[in-house]
């Protein structure tokens, strides 16, 4: 199918995936020949978490920041899109996250999807300095960046008043390449007000779950573009699984890869784990749902089996 598109996570630390490699310029350099070998292979894009602390608890280990390392790896890569999966509103004043977003999106040459969402990770912003509103606060206040972003974008000089942020002529020169401005990947799957945001201003919309929990969250954001005028099909919806591939399965296992410790059989049910076969087979159950756009994290890095075995022996079945 032609309309489907394929990414990867780029390793950045975040899951203490590069725990095992001492140098902190060795870390980096993983992350970057993780970037450019996806590139290599004809993957659409690639991916970094929006955070700065490990889960599930800090642990003194490298995390590489969202934006600096996206902007180093736009110049170390030419054709592959790059993104964030996702943004956390509350870290950056809006205003300033649309300066971000237009520059990257320059230096790449028209490479940037934009993700955003509200924030979830309390620890972080504690430790941080951040105030953790509650969940209510904070998806509005993704809407006002949404909504700010998307003006500064586009205006010469952006006003909006919003409940939680304004600007008032705000300037964003240069504009992005990206005509009319770069896709927005909005994530989350809260059904009452979440959902209503990405219904109205996504172009992708990113939730999770097994394949009946996924169908629900697409008819519960369908009905919220339909009450908000929103043709279903100006949405794209995407997936991030983890994603664990050998060549048989007796290398896979029963013993579970989650990061977050969760059983083998839940975990292999929610994600894709299995042959190359067995995962190519998941996917169409997910491509009939009519999601069009994976981005998966790879449980074996800082090895690269599965991001190959994904771009070789799983992705030419589907296309």
């Amino acid at each position: 199918m032609s309309d489907l598109s394929f990414g990867v996570f780029v390793p950045q630390g975040w899951k203490m995936e590069l725990a095992s490699i001492e140098d902190p310029q060795a870390k980096w350099q993983r992350a970057v020949d993780t970037a450019v070998r996806a590139e290599e292979l004809g993957y659409d894009n690639v991916w970094v978490y929006d955070h700065v602390h490990n889960v599930p608890v800090p642990a003194h280990e490298a995390v590489f920041e969202c934006w600096t390392t996206i902007a180093a790896i736009s110049q170390r890569t030419s054709r592959i899109r790059l993104g964030q999966m996702v943004g956390c509103t509350s870290y950056r004043n809006p205003s300033l996250l649309a300066k971000i977003t237009s520059t990257v999106d320059v230096i790449s040459g028209g490479r940037l999807d934009w993700g955003i969402g509200a924030g979830w990770y309390e620890g972080e912003y504690k430790a941080y300095g951040y105030e953790f509103p509650s969940a209510g606060t904070r998806i509005a206040m993704l809407e006002d960046c949404v909504e700010i972003v998307k003006r500064m974008w586009t205006e010469a000089d952006a006003t909006y008043e919003g409940t939680h942020f304004s600007v008032r002529g705000a300037q964003c020169d240069p504009k992005p390449l990206q005509d009319p401005h770069p896709p927005i990947w909005i994530g989350g799957g809260g059904e009452r007000k979440t959902l209503r945001v990405v219904a109205k201003h996504a172009t992708h919309a990113n939730f999770g779950g097994k394949p009946d929990e996924f169908a629900h969250k697409r008819d519960v954001l369908y009905g919220h573009c339909d009450d908000v005028g929103r043709d279903r099909d100006d949405i794209t919806l995407t997936w991030s699984p983890e994603v664990f591939i050998r060549e048989t399965e007796a290398e896979i296992g029963t013993t579970t890869r989650s990061f977050f410790g969760e059983p083998f059989e839940s975990w292999s049910a929610g994600n894709l784990v299995g042959t190359p076969e067995q995962v190519a087979e998941r996917l169409r159950t997910y491509i009939d749902l009519g999601c069009r756009g994976f981005v998966p994290w790879c449980s074996d890095y800082p090895g690269h089996e599965s991001m190959e075995l994904l771009a070789t022996k799983v992705i030419p079945e589907l296309r």
